[in-house]
């Protein structure tokens, strides 16, 4: 598949990373070091304006999709639309804008075919969910859904307190329902099994299903998450606590703007706004902020984020969550302490991802960063791995099968069961290894 890549910052960078293997990839920035940078990729790569004309008439022939991924909305618009104009007399050609303006959207995921966007994605929007989907699960730092919500992956870290401690994997009495994918170990990523020791600081990674997910919390120590206040009501923080509306949580807003906190208050129904500043220690313990089950920080200044939720921290809350614009932040902010961050970009990427994998492939998403991966793929009638017991299938070192989902049933993988035409795996794997995944599906 051709796909044509309109901006080369972190977003357009990681989406072409993950894609030029299997794919013809054109990248077209202005910047020159984005364009360098891009360049280190098998792509090819063009320094320009990707809503111009010309350019995209040149790169257009025989392309299949347009990834309008610039932080300008305005860009990322018009090169859809004169994109479609282009392309006009195909059918199949699809693009797909990256938009945060909620003048022109209100959901995370859109479609404006009338304006010629057959997919627009807003990544603040997007980040909410993510964190709204991370707080439905006591004790879980990050999360993700499947199979139209119906299995989750939940990413858990083991206290030191933990009476999993120290025991074997096949031991804790999670098979039934789900299976336990991998350990992240400081650096070290481990496919686990039955005889892996848990340790004290390990990440746990877990798929299985939805049902099943806030009883296997419990495993993880249970934090009640009953009361919430979330630092910043801008568009994250305006959409986070209108999703937390529909659960039965206690919620305040701290808001530094005036006028921006009377528009909050006035939109929301259960959420008490406050105007101030979520760094003002005074008004921070004024309104409890100690014995809040989880504070998020999510302005739109990565330094206040980090400084709100340490200061959160350090007074009592239980849980912090924060916002972190620059992708390379995400792992610093949780070696000091926090218990997830989490990225408009990242939450970006993963949707994309999503959207633009090949035939065979349905969803895709990534973990700690773009340490791992985890794929949807569909088994055909030629693909390799078709009318094998799975015992028998040779995955390669470093993935893993983590579920089957068949004829609208999940399965927990076994060595004997027998893979079918139409069964949709769930792969957790190393990026290093997917391609050689891939080939066990074609």
């Amino acid at each position: 598949m051709k796909i044509v890549i309109i901006g080369a910052g972190e977003v357009g960078y990681h989406i072409a990373k993950s894609l030029y293997l299997e794919n013809d990839i054109v990248v077209i920035d202005e910047d020159e070091d984005a364009c360098q940078r891009a360049d280190e990729l098998d792509v090819q790569v063009i320094k320009g304006n990707g809503a111009n004309a010309t350019i995209l008439e040149k790169v257009l022939i025989d392309a299949d999709l347009l990834l309008a991924l610039t932080g300008d909305d305005e860009i990322n618009i018009v090169a859809c639309m004169a994109t479609k104009l282009i392309k006009q007399s195909s059918n199949t050609f699809k693009t797909m804008a990256r938009v945060s303006n909620p003048d022109y959207i209100d959901r995370p995921i859109a479609k404006r075919t009338q304006v010629g966007i057959d997919v627009m994605i807003c990544p603040e929007l997007a980040l909410a969910s993510e964190i709204a989907d991370i707080l439905s699960i006591p004790s879980a730092i990050d999360s993700e859904s499947f199979d139209d919500g119906k299995i989750k992956m939940m990413e858990f870290v083991v206290k030191e307190d933990s009476h999993l401690v120290d025991k074997h994997i096949r031991d804790i009495g999670l098979f039934d329902c789900c299976i336990v994918s991998a350990l992240f170990r400081g650096s070290q990523i481990i496919i686990p099994h039955g005889d892996d020791i848990i340790r004290a600081e390990d990440h746990v990674v877990i798929i299985g299903e939805k049902s099943a997910m806030k009883d296997i919390s419990s495993f993880f120590g249970k934090i009640k998450k009953n009361t919430a206040m979330i630092i910043g009501g801008g568009i994250v923080g305006l959409y986070l606590a209108q999703l937390l509306e529909t659960t039965d949580m206690k919620i305040k807003i701290i808001e530094k703007d005036r006028y921006r906190s009377e528009m909050v208050a006035d939109t929301l129904k259960k959420t008490l706004v406050l105007w101030g500043d979520g760094t003002d220690l005074s008004l921070l313990k004024e309104e409890g902020v100690g014995e809040m089950d989880v504070v998020i920080s999510v302005t739109d200044n990565d330094e206040k984020n980090l400084l709100c939720s340490l200061l959160a921290k350090q007074m009592g809350t239980k849980k912090v969550i924060v916002r972190a614009d620059h992708f390379d932040y995400v792992p610093l902010f949780e070696m000091v302490g926090v218990d997830r961050a989490v990225s408009p970009r990242e939450a970006t990427i993963n949707e994309v991802l999503k959207l633009t994998m090949g035939t065979g492939i349905e969803a895709l998403t990534t973990i700690e960063g773009d340490k791992a991966e985890i794929v949807e793929y569909t088994v055909s009638k030629k693909s390799k791995i078709n009318d094998k017991l799975l015992k028998n299938v040779n995955f390669p070192e470093g993935s893993i099968a983590s579920m089957v989902i068949n004829d609208n049933s999940t399965i927990v993988p076994r060595g004997n069961y027998k893979v079918k035409e139409g069964d949709h795996i769930l792969v957790f794997s190393i990026p290093s290894v997917l391609p050689d995944v891939e080939k066990l599906f074609k």
